[in-house]
């Protein structure tokens, strides 16, 4: 269908040029003609030149019915143009139809089921690293607590320590005293 189009462009181009050239060798014709009765002059050159009227308003018509052919053709082409577009805009759409629904049959998923289940894959990421910021927390403050457990043994036991060694110390250093005096 295209391939139609385009010739009918091609002709329609070609019958345009003939007709311009066959306008301009009109005229020529004519003003050649008008010379050449202005030389005659007299009651000959008036019949030729009558006749060369005559003549020229027979091809005028001619020109006249050649540009309406091409109107016409240029008029006729555009409308298969437009069809042909309009009929190429379906010819996919049907094409596009028949592929998905073939894809659809071997299994293939479509592009909104791609499109669903990527959003899908976003929330659950989404959701995954809310629950594992949420794990971390509870770990941290696990793991706070437990370091805060052995440091409450260690302060509960080290006073206790301190004041037994501290009897230790005094009586150490009363026999350093006694040794002393």
């Amino acid at each position: 269908m295209t391939k139609n189009i385009k010739e009918l462009e091609q002709e329609e181009e070609e019958l345009s040029r003939a007709v311009r050239s066959s306008a301009q060798q009109i005229s020529q014709a004519g003003l050649g003609a008008f010379a050449k009765a202005q030389q005659e002059g007299g009651r000959a050159g008036g019949r030729e030149f009558t006749r060369l009227v005559r003549d020229g308003s027979e091809l005028q018509k001619r020109a006249r019915q050649v540009e309406d052919a091409t109107d016409t053709v240029a008029r006729k082409a555009e409308r298969s143009s437009r069809r042909a577009s309009g009929t190429w805009g379906k010819l996919e759409q049907v094409f596009e139809e028949r592929v998905a629904r073939a894809l659809a049959t071997i299994g293939v998923p479509a592009r909104s089921e791609m499109e669903a289940l990527n959003h899908r894959i976003d929330e659950l990421e989404r959701m995954v690293a809310e629950l594992a910021g949420e794990h971390l927390r509870q770990a941290a403050e696990v793991s706070t607590k437990a370091a805060r457990k052995p440091a409450a043994k260690a302060a509960a036991k080290a006073p206790a320590k301190t004041s037994a060694a501290k009897p230790a110390a005094r009586r150490s250093a009363g026999k350093t005293r006694s040794a002393a005096e």
